[in-house]
């Protein structure tokens, strides 16, 4: 009876031990580019906010925002290795994971943001994201940062002609070096959180940005022109460790997957009823706004239509298959 009385206890005391241990606070690090206050970050709290709530306080996401992690290059790898958890990045610059993620940064692929959220959350983008798996990443949901838009310090553009020469910032991937080079400019690679110095020092002339991304960072300090082009349209990813997530439960594996997609809604939202008054402020900072006129647009068009050719040849297969969904949403 005593023996009983003794395993009962143990039994006991395990059980409890292993409840403690179930219910242990995990907390995990997001990193991401843009700063406090940008729609991004927004979104990124939000999910915080929601993976404690669904997980009844026992997981913990802390946010890092502006880059202070370091650029999306080094936050992918130290994702890769496990020692930070959370990265939401330009899906486009995923290609260099999944060349097929490439496709995301082509020019005037996306005629507006209704076409976008279609595809990236219908089965075209899930496919993607599925990819990453063998690269150590888990793709949790798309947010976006929006369509692009090239400012300078040198020049009103109002043609294409006006952008020969400029010293333009890109993203550092082939597609975007390209584009650039196609318009007469002079691409200049490099990582985000490098931009506003480069610019207040005069190492670039200019960069291309979605508005938001533009008054967030205060690069209307360093600019002068603004020209809206709506150029191409950036959904970001936001991903996750794998060498984290094989080791978690499926509810929380649950949680997190939840709360990417309940935030993912609520950050587009956030971003497009922002994006209204966004040009507005910066003239307001002292921007001059130009726009191209319908055939300037269509000359941009068609000057950048020989690279999306080049690199769509590398990716063909996905190419279609993104050209097929955008054809039955424009039915």
């Amino acid at each position: 009876m005593k023996r009983l009385f003794i395993k009962t206890v143990l039994a006991t005391v395990a059980l409890a031990a292993c409840g403690l241990a179930a219910a242990q606070e995990r907390t995990f690090k997001f990193a991401l580019q843009n700063p406090k206050g940008h729609p991004l970050e927004i979104g990124a709290q939000k999910f915080a906010e929601l993976v404690a709530a669904k997980s009844g306080g026992k997981m913990k996401v802390n946010v890092f925002p502006g880059g202070t992690l370091g650029g999306d290059a080094a936050n992918v790898s130290a994702l890769q290795g496990g020692t930070i958890e959370f990265v939401q990045l330009n899906s486009g610059i995923l290609a260099s994971q999944v060349k097929a993620f490439e496709v995301f940064d082509f020019p005037f692929m996306f005629a507006n943001a209704k076409e976008a959220d279609a595809v990236v959350d219908g089965p075209f983008g899930q496919k993607l994201h599925a990819l990453l798996a063998d690269k150590g990443i888990i793709g949790l949901a798309y947010v976006e940062l929006g369509f692009r838009n090239i400012t300078n310090s040198k020049r009103a553009i109002k043609t294409v002609e006006d952008l020969a020469g400029l010293k333009l910032r890109v993203i550092p991937n082939a597609i975007n070096v390209d584009w650039v080079k196609a318009l007469g400019a002079n691409p200049t690679p490099m990582a985000f959180p490098e931009v506003y110095a480069g610019l207040e020092q005069k190492a670039i002339d200019g960069q291309e940005n979605p508005l938001s991304v533009i008054l967030a960072n205060k690069f209307y300090e360093v600019q002068k022109h603004i020209t809206v082009t709506n150029h191409q349209y950036n959904p970001q990813s936001i991903i996750f460790s794998k060498k984290i997530w094989d080791g978690l439960s499926e509810a929380d594996r649950k949680v997190l997957k939840d709360a990417a997609v309940e935030a993912s809604a609520y950050q587009r939202k956030v971003n497009r009823d922002k994006s209204a008054d966004d040009l507005q402020e910066l003239q307001k900072a002292g921007m001059q706004v130009s726009e191209f006129s319908a055939a300037e647009q269509a000359k941009l068009r068609d000057k950048l239509k020989p690279v999306v050719e080049k690199h769509g040849a590398a990716i063909a297969a996905t190419v279609t298959e993104l050209q097929a969904e955008l054809a039955k949403l424009r039915k």
